[in-house]
């Protein structure tokens, strides 16, 4: 990482939004919250966004290594005072002009009383100046020779968030296409219609309770709601909160060996889904069986590898600064 002008004249707290005493944990937590928004993989037609980015990976660097931030410090603190220095210049300056605009005669007397004492003055400010400038240039050297280790030995602090935001962003992208490829097929919520056979005066439904059928049904995703008919025994109606839940109800489900379901589409039916096929009751057991399986492999994945990145980020934070 080379040393810029923009560097040096960055405040690097400032830009991550954190105190001058912050820990290292914070620093990282400030980064990660920065650079997910800015990152260039989120904003590609953003060149500013990328520029941003690239400065938050060198406050970050130059912030997690104890010699380069207190270098960094020693400069952000010469630059405050050279700041200081100028803005009492320019009351300085001011009060020149003022005196400049009094009668001539009473400007000439105050200037020779006030002539001594100004020459010792500014002697004493021109030394002392000229020591805080020696040593902000000692300072400028030291930071430009910490960024330099830097860039030759690589930030381990930088490489690891950096590649936990590439995490981050990959489970992100991953999540909203699959919500996109569950919702982009049929309209609103689909609704699906459940038949089984089922007497009147038979109080055990045909051994289809509401829990019995939620059992049946949620393995497949989210249900919205279910409603078994007061009128007309042995018919429901259930909603997914997906597409794709529905389809692999319809697909799959074949209910109890003893009394099969029947399942069509009632609304939000995709196009070119032509309702269920179960050649063999046998056969659609295995299907919804397999089914099942795969559902919560890929559910259970999904949450180990969101939960890992969660302990690592946690982790992160808790390390404290050696």
């Amino acid at each position: 990482m080379a040393v810029t002008k923009e560097l040096l004249q960055m405040d690097l707290y400032a830009l991550l939004g954190i105190e001058e005493k912050a820990a290292d944990k914070e620093v990282k937590k400030a980064y990660r919250q920065k650079a997910l928004s800015c990152h260039p993989d989120k904003n590609p037609d953003n060149p500013r966004a990328a520029e941003l980015f690239h400065q938050l990976s060198q406050a970050l660097e130059v912030l997690t290594d104890a010699a380069a931030r207190a270098a960094y410090d020693k400069v952000r603190k010469a630059k405050k005072q050279a700041a200081e220095r100028t803005q009492k210049l320019d009351e300085k300056r001011k009060k020149v002009k003022l005196a400049s605009s009094l009668p001539r005669a009473f400007t000439v007397r105050s200037s020779l009383r006030r002539i001594p004492r100004d020459l010792e003055a500014r002697e004493r400010q021109a030394q002392a100046q000229g020591s805080e400038e020696e040593e902000e240039s000692w300072s400028t050297s030291a930071l430009e020779q910490e960024i330099a280790r830097l860039r030759e030995e690589g930030s381990r602090q930088l490489e690891e968030q950096q590649r936990l935001i590439q995490e981050q962003i990959r489970q992100d992208r991953e999540q909203r296409l699959r919500e996109k490829e569950e919702n982009t097929e049929g309209r609103g919520t689909p609704k699906l219609k459940l038949k089984w056979k089922c007497k009147k005066e038979d109080e055990s439904q045909g051994g289809y309770s509401q829990a019995v059928l939620l059992r049946l049904l949620q393995k497949y995703g989210e249900v919205l709601n279910l409603v078994l008919s007061r009128k007309k025994a042995g018919t429901a109606i259930v909603e997914f909160a997906t597409v794709k839940a529905a389809e692999l109800a319809v697909q799959n489900e074949v209910g109890l060996v003893e009394n099969p379901l029947k399942i069509s589409w009632l609304e939000g039916q995709p196009h070119g889904i032509m309702g269920p096929s179960h050649p063999g009751l046998s056969k659609g057991s295995v299907l919804s069986e397999r089914d099942y399986e795969s559902l919560v492999m890929m559910r259970m994945r999904q949450a180990a590898e969101r939960q890992q990145l969660i302990a690592r980020m946690q982790q992160e934070d808790e390390r404290q600064p050696t």
